[in-house]
C-alpha cells in the first residue's frame, strides 16, 4: 500500500500512528478534512492487521467527511482504528489504561480531532478517554441503536424512488452482519413485515436473532448471502463487504446499509453498470453522528436522514444520475462552498 499516494488520491490532511506498549495501544488516526470544522473520529477496536487498519482509517475518515457535510454539520471527517491488543483488554483496568492512553496521545492533535464511539467501542471507553482529553463526544448516546433507526428510515426514503413505495412490507431484505446495528435494523424491518435473509461471521448470532424474531427470517452462510435473491442488500459489517469481483453475483435492486464503505470506487462503478442503486453509507447511516453532534433525539436524527436520502434520490431520479454520484457531489459542493468563505477573525 502506497500511503502517500492513497492520501493524495482521497485528499487526506493527516495520518498518525500511536503506540503505548504498557497498555497495548496500537492505533491509526486519520484526519481527512477539517474544512467544515474539527474532524469527528469514530473509534473502532478490532483484531486488525496493520495494512487493513491503515486502509480502514483512510476510508472511514473520508466517509465521515461526506456524512457530516450532507448532514449540515460543522465538522470534518476522521477515524481512529485501534488494533485489538494481545492482552485482550477485557479486564476493566486494562480497558481503562488503553483508552486513557489513547486520550493522552491524541491531545497532541489539539482541536483538530474529536473522538466518539464506533464498532467494538462503548460509551464507557469514551468516558475513559475523556479523562485525558476534552475532545470527545457521544459517551451518553446509544450510537448503534440511533444509527440503525436512521438506516431503517433511510431505507424507506430510498424505497420510494427505487422500489416505487416506501412500504417495506413483503420487501426482501438481505442483511449482512447482525451485530448491534444490524440486529436493531432487523428488528425494525421485521416489525414492518419485511422478508429477511440474514448472515453473520458468527453463525450462532444470526441463528439466535432468527429464533428471536420468528417467521419470515432465513439464515444463510456469509459466503452465500451475496447470491441471495432480494430487493435490498443491506451490508452492516465492518467495511468492504462487497468486493469488486462479487458484484456480478448480486441479485438485488438496491444496496443500502449501515456499514462504512461496503464498496470500493471500482465496486461503485460496477454496481452502476449492473443497474443496481447504491445509497452510500454517508447518506444513510448518519443518524448516530447527527445525534451525537447536536444532541437531538433519535427520532429527530432519523427524520433528518429520511429527508436527506429522499432529497438525494429524488434529484438522482430527476437528473437520471446514480444515487451515490449525486450524494457525493452534494457533499463535495457544501465543502467547496463553506471552504471558500474567509476564516472568521478571532
Amino acid at each position: 500500500m502506497l500511503i502517500f499516494e492513497e492520501m493524495l488520491t482521497r485528499g487526506h490532511e493527516q495520518l498518525t500512528v500511536l503506540q503505548h506498549a504498557p497498555s497495548g495501544l496500537k492505533a491509526v488516526v486519520a484526519i481527512h478534512s477539517t474544512v467544515l470544522g474539527p474532524a469527528i473520529a469514530g473509534c473502532r477496536l478490532r483484531p486488525y492487521d496493520e495494512e487493513r487498519a491503515l486502509r480502514d482509517a483512510l476510508a472511514i475518515s473520508e466517509s465521515i467527511t461526506f456524512k457530516a457535510a450532507l448532514a449540515g454539520l460543522n465538522y470534518g471527517g476522521g477515524a481512529c482504528v485501534l488494533l485489538a491488543p494481545a492482552n485482550g483488554s477485557e479486564e476493566n483496568h486494562l480497558r481503562e489504561a488503553l483508552f486513557r492512553s489513547l486520550g493522552r496521545q491524541v491531545r497532541g492533535l489539539g482541536q483538530r480531532l474529536i473522538l466518539t464511539e464506533d464498532a467494538g467501542v462503548t460509551g464507557q471507553d469514551i468516558a475513559f478517554t475523556a479523562q485525558e482529553t476534552q475532545a470527545t463526544l457521544g459517551m451518553h448516546t446509544d450510537t448503534p441503536t440511533v444509527t440503525a433507526y436512521g438506516v431503517y428510515r433511510g431505507l424507506k426514503a430510498a424505497a420510494r424512488t427505487v422500489l416505487g413505495s416506501e412500504s417495506l412490507r413483503g420487501v426482501r431484505v438481505a442483511v449482512l452482519g447482525v451485530g448491534s446495528l444490524g440486529t436493531a435494523l432487523c428488528r425494525h424491518l421485521y416489525r414492518e413485515g419485511a422478508r429477511l435473509t440474514i448472515a453473520d461471521q458468527r453463525a450462532g448470532r444470526a441463528q439466535a436473532l432468527a429464533e428471536e424474531l420468528g417467521g419470515n427470517v432465513k439464515v444463510v452462510d456469509v459466503e452465500d448471502l451475496l447470491d441471495a435473491p432480494c430487493d435490498v442488500l443491506s451490508p452492516c459489517g465492518f467495511g468492504h463487504s462487497i468486493k469488486y469481483a462479487d458484484v456480478e453475483r448480486l441479485q438485488c435492486r438496491m444496496i443500502a446499509g449501515g456499514e462504512h464503505q461496503p464498496l470500493s470506487r471500482r465496486g461503485e462503478q460496477a454496481v452502476k453498470e449492473a443497474g443496481i442503486a447504491y445509497v452510500p453509507d454517508y447518506a444513510i447511516n448518519a443518524a448516530g453522528l447527527i445525534s451525537v453532534a447536536t444532541g437531538i433525539s433519535a427520532d429527530q436524527a432519523a427524520e433528518q436522514v429520511y429527508q436527506t436520502v429522499l432529497h438525494i434520490c429524488t434529484l438522482a431520479q430527476q437528473n437520471s444520475k446514480p444515487i451515490h454520484v449525486v450524494a457525493r457531489r452534494l457533499a463535495e459542493r457544501r465543502i467547496e462552498l463553506i471552504g471558500s468563505l474567509a476564516r472568521p477573525v478571532v
